[in-house]
């Protein structure tokens, strides 16, 4: 009886490595456990460390890591593929020393870091489309860069891969990023893929691809493919002299179509002719002429180009040296030089240079650096240079917009209740204003060189700078914009007693606001008069016109009146006869027959 269960015993021993729900098949000597589609919320825990093909797709397992794939060395294929996971936990398949295809497609990963995929020294074939990646780790495949032929990432939120790690994948063959955000290729990075058969970069945001000899057969074909599959279908390809090398390309019946420049604009990329994809070289439009800046201040230098392609702008010193980011100088990608610090050797003309695949264009900005007083010049010296300190004429620069971010130079080690002891503003007008200001306790300290004045209106950010001597403690703004506040600062520049060198310190700042101009009354009186006037000689001629037409009216009735008794009387005398309106022939007829029987009665 014993040796039957025996028997029964390791029977159950097999069947128990087996997870339940799952089936396991054991097909010449190799395991493989399938649980697709099963309702896992998790990886099983029981399953069989000797599984050489473990397939857990259609589930709801939201993470994995772990002990989920502890010692199962032997794992060649590992199917995750449409499940929830959003989490990969550091060092997860550390284990899978043997496995070559890793599925995670169709679930909600966001990121994957540098130890996520970990371990994998064999891997082959990685698929990570279908999830919402926006962010992959420089040093995610690090591990089988050497070993894996196929990678797709299709179908993300992907704005940059990294394609430092990818131009190193020596044995890849397959490479989809079709349907991300990409909008930049880096130059080159296919260049040593010799094993490259398909490329697929559809439907991102590409504008234009860079030349690289995998693709306009620089490099002769390969013992491995003589044929390479490119689609960039469905982006908006900016159609210039830089996609030249790709219409000279043999194509099929592809159907990219361009985006820009306008005249261009949806028609099919391989039916335009070569002569079309052209380009515009830069033109400067706007450039800082000249600048004066006082030494240790901020200088910003501007330039601004236009192109097709966008140019780049870089600036070359005046010891014909191109400048580069430093501790002391940033340049920007907007043709901005920012000099942070002015020396004196920083005076000179400047050269900004914009540059495209359509040719350059240059531009000179001559910088002036107005140096300080130094110890052995004499501060009398530099008082009669200087001249006097009520002159609005005196030394003055306007500083660019990047002079205004200067905070350092505008605050004071001193409390603000002191500033305002030191610096005041009277005899404030719409025009002009009186700086005044005091050193104090500080006269004793300090060997003051000169003064300088800051100040600008709070529209405009341009600062005006007044460079005054030493023996000055008051000065007359003019010129000033009426109605409209200001901010200044009365700077003092001494000798530094331990570096010999000049020395800035802010005495205070203030604020101030110009007086509103208003307009006289006398021309509201003058306006008033001109309408009374007016209103008088129109009342005059109305009335005028109105005892014209009455005069009329009472003529006219008067004569009909007068018509009418002569009417009268003469029907009273000849017996009703008809008497005609206003005094017809009929009354005429009447006289003449009264005055022929006055001459009867004489004769009779």
């Amino acid at each position: 009886v014993w040796p039957p269960l025996k028997v029964l015993g390791e029977t159950w021993g097999v069947v128990s490595a087996c997870p339940f729900h799952c089936v396991c098949r054991n097909l010449s000597e190799s395991l493989s456990t399938l649980c697709a589609d099963k309702g896992l919320l998790f990886v099983p825990p029981h399953v069989d460390r000797r599984t050489v093909e473990l397939r857990l797709a259609d589930n709801f397992i939201t993470e994995v890591g772990g002990n989920d794939f502890v010692n199962m060395t032997g794992l060649v294929d590992l199917t995750l593929s449409r499940n929830t996971i959003h989490l990969i936990r550091p060092m997860a398949f550390a284990d899978l020393e043997s496995l070559r295809s890793l599925h995670l497609d169709g679930n909600r990963l966001t990121t994957l870091g540098p130890r996520d995929l970990a371990g994998l020294v064999n891997l082959q074939h990685l698929i990570v489309n279908n999830n919402q990646l926006v962010k992959v780790s420089t040093q995610a495949f690090d591990d089988f860069l050497l070993t894996l032929e196929d990678l797709d990432l299709s179908y993300n939120n992907l704005r940059r891969v990294p394609w430092e790690s990818i131009q190193n994948m020596a044995s890849l063959h397959t490479l989809n990023l079709d349907h991300n955000l990409i909008d930049h290729i880096a130059e080159g990075v296919f260049g040593e893929l010799y094993k490259l058969a398909r490329l697929d970069m559809t439907s991102n945001r590409l504008r234009t691809l860079p030349p690289d000899p995998l693709f306009t057969g620089a490099i002769s074909p390969t013992p491995y493919n003589a044929v390479i599959s490119l689609n960039f279908g469905g982006n908006p390809l900016h159609c210039n002299c830089e996609l030249l090398w790709l219409r000279r390309l043999i194509r099929g019946d592809d159907m990219e179509t361009c985006a820009t420049p306008a005249h261009l604009a949806g028609r099919y990329f391989w039916s335009i002719p070569e002569e079309e994809f052209t380009c515009e070289p830069p033109l400067i439009t706007r450039h800082t002429h000249k600048l004066w800046v006082l030494e240790g201040q901020r200088a910003t230098l501007k330039c601004r180009a236009i192109g097709d392609p966008e140019p780049v702008v870089h600036w070359v010193s005046p010891d014909d040296r191109i400048i580069a980011n430093s501790s002391r100088t940033s340049s920007f990608s907007n043709g901005t030089l920012d000099i942070l610090v002015t020396v004196a050797r920083d005076d000179g003309a400047y050269t900004c240079i914009a540059i495209n695949a359509a040719g350059e264009a240059t531009a000179t900005v001559d910088l002036k650096i107005i140096p300080l007083p130094h110890r052995g010049r004499g501060s009398e010296v530099e008082d009669g240079k200087r001249g006097g300190g009520v002159d609005d004429e005196g030394d003055s620069s306007r500083a660019s917009e990047g002079e205004r971010a200067e905070g350092g130079s505008m605050e004071d080690d001193e409390g603000d209740e002191e500033e305002g002891r030191m610096v005041g503003v009277q005899g404030v007008t719409s025009t002009s204003a009186q700086v005044r200001w005091d050193l104090g306790g500080l006269s004793a300290a300090y060997v003051v060189w000169m003064y300088q004045i800051q100040y600008n209106c709070t529209a405009d950010e341009t600062l005006i700078y007044r460079i005054l001597p030493s023996t000055s403690d008051r000065f007359l703004l003019k010129n000033l914009v009426s109605g409209v506040d200001y901010n200044l600062c009365v700077l003092a520049i001494f000798d530094d007693a331990i570096t010999s060198l000049a020395a800035t310190k802010v005495l205070g700042c203030t604020t101030f606001s110009t007086k509103d101009v208003y307009p006289a009354c006398r021309s509201l009186q003058a306006h008033f008069l001109g309408g009374t006037l007016t209103i008088l000689v129109g009342g005059v001629v109305v009335v005028t016109l109105l005892v014209f037409t009455v005069a009329l009216m009472v003529r006219h009735r008067v004569c009909n009146h007068g018509d009418h008794i002569i009417c009268h009387s003469s029907n009273a005398e000849a017996g009703g006869g008809a008497c005609c309106q206003g005094g017809g022939t009929k009354i005429q007829s009447y006289i003449k027959e009264k005055k022929k029987k006055r001459k009867k009665k004489r004769c009779g």
